[in-house]
């Protein structure tokens, strides 16, 4: 795996559009006052939030007039809001002084000012904003990008995600939530021929997984302070791998192998364990999760493009079992709690569906709706939370969650 040097303006920078065919750039740009009467009618709430603090909407108005004309004439909208707005804030002074006057704490602006970009930008796309999957779920958020597999996430404490995907230099990209904002897009190096996956075991610990250019298994880690090299782990891979951790300092990696069947690698605190095959008729990538110190459960696409579901219980491993439904993705699981498992993947539409464990059954498929153009990514960091990431039609990530 080869490390190559990171250039911030070449084309493979994380773009920021999605949910429109690539044509939308040339739709007429909506003006400074189409977006103002879209804050004023539909998003009252921003001017309700700065009111609260002590600003009238009629200066709220002044700023947003600002901002919206920035991000319409002046910003290089292939970036987030997020990055569009530290911008903002480096061209435009002035206006922290304005709110700083009224008082209005700085993530107070943050979070209406990002708000109010990503609204200009999402109009700019050619419509309204992308609805969520329903059923409580919020509305998917563009996190920009050009992603060419599907993405990976982890956790390593509450309010924390670590996003990885493959960028189209066939590198590793790596973006993070730190609980307040997103960070800019970063390279990880390397030359992945798979989508990645990645799993926490402890606080500020994160373990990568790809797949190579020889179709071997490779691993880089974050110990907390810095990233490690790329590390071959051989095997001949037919899929992108899975992982996960069932304990501090445990890692169990899934992959499927040249005749279809599961294979598992086991770093058992000190060293890998040799590959362990567990058989089966993979038709996609594995996906897997542990709740407890003892449990692993394994999903992956059937031969019939159903979800089928093996799982370790402390001693033995189980044999397949059928949940049905038609995959036209590999699936992702997450864990919320011990003994429930949330299960995503992508429909014969390329809508979102969810399949649930709920400690005593499976309940039924439900329809969350969407349009993904990849397998979907999940992680759970509280017993009420869920955040889902996939490729939206723009290539770029999309994120969606449940709870708080």
């Amino acid at each position: 795996m080869y490390r190559y040097p990171y250039h911030y303006n070449q084309q493979y920078v994380p773009m920021n559009y999605y949910g429109q065919p690539y044509f939308t750039e040339f739709r007429q740009q909506p003006s400074v006052q189409q977006v103002l009467q879209r804050l004023r009618s539909q998003h009252d709430n921003l001017y309700s939030r700065l009111e609260q603090n002590g600003m009238n909407r009629q200066i709220a108005d002044y700023a947003f007039y600002f901002v919206v004309n920035y991000t319409l004439n002046q910003a290089n909208t292939n970036l987030s809001a997020s990055q569009i707005y530290n911008q903002f804030q480096r061209q435009v002074p002035w206006l922290n002084l304005l709110f700083r006057q009224y008082n209005i704490p700085q993530n107070v602006m943050t979070q209406v000012l990002t708000r109010v970009i990503q609204i200009t930008l999402n109009m700019m796309q050619g419509g309204g904003e992308q609805p969520g999957p329903g059923q409580g779920w919020s509305r998917w958020e563009n996190l920009g990008g050009t992603l060419t597999s599907a993405p990976a996430v982890s956790s390593w404490q509450r309010n924390r995600l670590d996003v990885f995907a493959r960028g189209t230099d066939q590198t590793l990209y790596h973006k993070w939530w730190n609980g307040q904002r997103w960070s800019d897009w970063e390279t990880l190096g390397g030359t992945l021929t798979s989508a990645p996956s990645a799993v926490s075991w402890g606080p500020n610990r994160i373990d990568v997984f790809v797949r190579g250019t020889d179709q071997s298994l490779y691993h880089k880690w974050w110990d907390g302070q810095r990233w490690s090299d790329w590390e071959s782990l051989g095997g001949t891979l037919t899929s992108g791998p899975a992982v996960s951790s069932r304990r501090s300092n445990q890692l169990d990696v899934f992959v499927r192998g040249t005749n279809n069947r599961l294979y598992k690698k086991t770093w058992n605190g000190s060293r890998w364990l040799d590959w362990e095959d567990l058989g089966g008729n993979l038709n996609s990538e594995p996906a897997t999760v542990s709740w407890g110190p003892n449990r692993i459960d394994v999903f992956a696409r059937g031969q019939n493009r159903n979800l089928i579901h093996k799982w370790w219980n402390g001693s033995t491993w189980s044999n397949w079992e059928n949940l049905g439904g038609t995959l036209t993705s590999a699936p992702t699981v997450s864990s919320r709690r011990p003994n429930q498992l949330d299960v995503f993947v992508r429909g014969n539409n390329n809508r979102l569906y969810k399949r649930t464990w709920n400690g005593s059954r499976w309940e039924d498929w439900q329809d969350l709706g969407g349009t993904l153009t990849s397998a979907p990514a999940a992680v759970s960091w509280g017993p009420n939370r869920i955040d889902v990431f996939a490729r939206g039609q723009n290539q770029n990530l999309i994120h969606s969650y449940l709870g708080q």
